[in-house]
């Protein structure tokens, strides 16, 4: 299929209300629009069809090249990490280096080195490559819910030599940047800003991520190895084991 036919952005409503979608979400909803780095033909057209269903405007290209040259029309990516061309990771710590843009990983393993290496290369989020459309489109919406609907963190915390402001969204540890993802900055905001409770992961759950999935305590473990890693101390974050966490020091 040409790349043309492609990016060719669905905007009309009356292929929203054929496919049976109420009015005014379909309105919202064709607003965002979704690239699908994917480079499986097959799974990129199932994946396009059931959020177009759903009044996303979506279109696919199968290779990273593609990708790091139209991502910049998108709102949200979803991007394989298996590309014929170019390592997903690297893609995806591109495009996280031109913004803030959301970013869903998608794995061919299930392990947790795969989704700490998704995320330090800057993914929101990250599923396995069996993960069913409506499973991914429901990540999809509570993901663009937490980033344009959900006010950020403003408050500014310093705890010893980790500094956290809330207005730039910035991170400095020993005086030197921590670059964290949108997910991890959140994760970390919220533990330091009650830095003497234990957070639970119900909690977590619903203000980091706007869902209590039953796969809760994979993606806040993940997370949470992640963050341990880029502070450079297991200390900094503290496991209550069957409760949650709290926020810990260097």
């Amino acid at each position: 299929m040409a790349l043309g036919r492609h990016l060719e952005w669905l905007g009309r409503r009356d292929a929203a209300d054929a496919a049976g979608l109420h009015v005014s979400k379909v309105t919202e909803a064709l607003k965002i629009r979704v690239l699908v780095v994917e480079g499986d033909g097959a799974a990129a057209e199932e994946r396009v069809r059931y959020l177009r269903r759903q009044g996303y405007t979506a279109a696919t290209v199968a290779t990273g090249e593609e990708a790091l040259r139209v991502h910049g029309n998108s709102d949200l990516v979803v991007l394989d990490l298996d590309l014929p061309d170019i390592d997903g990771l690297e893609v995806c710590r591109s495009i996280r280096e031109e913004g803030d843009k959301p970013i869903i990983s998608i794995t061919a393993r299930d392990t947790e080195l795969d989704r700490v290496l998704a995320l330090q290369a800057g993914a929101d989020d990250c599923v396995v490559v069996s993960c069913g459309v409506r499973e991914m489109t429901a990540r999809i919406e509570a993901l663009l819910r937490r980033t344009s609907a959900r006010p950020g963190p403003t408050r500014s915390i310093s705890i010893g030599p980790l500094h956290i402001d809330g207005k730039s969204r910035g991170v400095h540890l020993n005086g030197g940047p921590v670059n964290l993802t949108a997910k991890e900055f959140e994760l970390l905001h919220i533990l330091a800003s009650d830095p003497a409770n234990v957070i639970s992961r119900k909690e977590l759950m619903s203000r980091v991520w706007d869902t209590s999935w039953a796969d809760s305590s994979r993606t806040i473990d993940t997370h949470v190895s992640s963050l341990r890693s880029k502070l450079g101390a297991s200390t900094w974050v503290i496991t209550i084991r069957g409760v949650g966490y709290r926020m810990g020091h260097g």
